[in-house]
C-alpha cells in the first residue's frame, strides 16, 4: 500500500472552526483529483473542548487515522492542543500554529495550571519546522477573529507544509463556504505572508 502524500492534523477547540478547517483541505485535495480519507474527534466542542480532524490524502490508505509519528503537519488553532497532539509529528514534520491561547475549563476553574508562553515555548524547542502565526496581527487585517482557521490555512499552504497551493485553498472555499462569507474568507487566505 503506498504512503498518502499528506497526513495532516487540525488541532484546536471548539468555536475555532477546525472541523470547516479539515473540509476545506478534503475539498482542496479533491479538486486536484486526490483520494482523501478525513475523520474527526470531538469532545465537548461546543464548550471549549478538543477537536481534531484527521484528514489523509494522495496515495491510498485504509483508515482516515494518522498513527503516533505519522503526520507531516500539524496545525494548531491552539498551542496547548498542539502540544498534545506533538507525539503524532513525524521526523521532519512541520507545525504551522496560531499564537493565541484559548484556556481550558480546567484552567479557567483553577482545576489546573495553564501557561500559553510555556506551550509556545515547548513548541520552539521540540518543532524544528514551526511557524507561529501572530493571531492579533490577523485578525486586525482581517477586521474579525472569525476566519483565522481559513488564514491559517492560507499560511500553511504558503509554507509549503500542507501540499495543497492558496489557489486551490480558495476554489475549496468557494465551493463550501456559503457566498455572503466567500469574500472574507477569500481574504483570509491571504492575510498571512511568511
Amino acid at each position: 500500500m503506498n504512503k498518502p502524500s499528506k497526513n495532516v492534523i487540525v488541532a484546536g477547540v471548539g468555536g475555532q472552526g477546525t472541523v470547516l478547517a479539515g473540509r476545506l483541505i478534503a475539498e482542496a485535495a479533491m479538486q486536484e483529483g486526490l483520494s482523501v480519507k478525513g475523520a474527526e474527534t470531538i469532545g465537548m466542542a461546543q464548550r471549549g473542548g478538543s477537536v481534531t480532524s484527521f484528514i489523509r490524502f494522495g496515495g491510498e490508505c485504509a483508515t482516515p487515522f494518522i498513527k503516533k509519528g505519522e503526520a507531516d503537519l500539524i496545525l494548531g488553532f491552539e498551542p496547548g492542543e498542539c502540544v498534545r497532539l506533538l507525539p503524532y509529528l513525524g521526523d521532519g514534520g512541520a507545525a504551522v500554529v496560531l499564537d493565541r491561547a484559548v484556556m481550558p475549563v480546567s484552567a479557567l476553574t483553577g482545576a489546573s495550571r495553564y501557561e500559553p508562553s510555556e506551550m509556545i515555548s515547548y513548541l520552539k524547542n521540540r518543532v524544528d519546522r514551526l511557524v507561529l502565526i501572530d493571531a492579533e496581527s490577523a485578525a486586525r487585517a482581517l477586521g474579525t477573529s472569525k476566519c483565522l482557521n481559513v488564514a491559517l490555512l492560507g499560511a500553511a499552504a504558503r509554507s509549503g507544509a500542507l501540499g495543497l497551493t492558496v489557489e486551490r485553498l480558495a476554489s475549496a472555499v468557494k465551493a463550501v463556504i456559503p457566498p455572503r462569507l466567500t469574500e472574507i474568507n477569500l481574504k483570509a487566505l491571504n492575510t498571512v505572508t511568511l
